[in-house]
């Protein structure tokens, strides 16, 4: 069974080594993996680099959220330095 933010996780994994930032809209990340939850549009938190199932999934690309724009609707991740 796939998890719902796998695809997600898929996608950074397969970003070239060289690319230290990776700019995202909600709307395409949806495109991956579904409908984001309205949260996902109304809280900051919900794009915290912590232990909910979609922030594992960024974190085990090797990962994080480094910026959110809610009015732009984007989220801007930034390769970790582990990884």
């Amino acid at each position: 069974m796939v998890a719902k933010y796998d695809p997600l996780r898929d996608y950074l994994a397969g970003v070239s080594r060289r690319v230290r930032r990776v700019t995202m809209s909600f709307a395409a990340i949806a495109a991956l993996v579904g409908p984001l939850p309205r949260s996902a549009w109304r809280y900051r938190a919900w794009w915290a680099n912590d232990n909910k199932v979609e922030a594992r999934a960024w974190l085990a690309a090797g990962w994080r959220v480094e910026s959110v724009s809610r009015h732009a609707e984007q989220v801007v991740f930034l390769r970790r330095d582990d990884s």
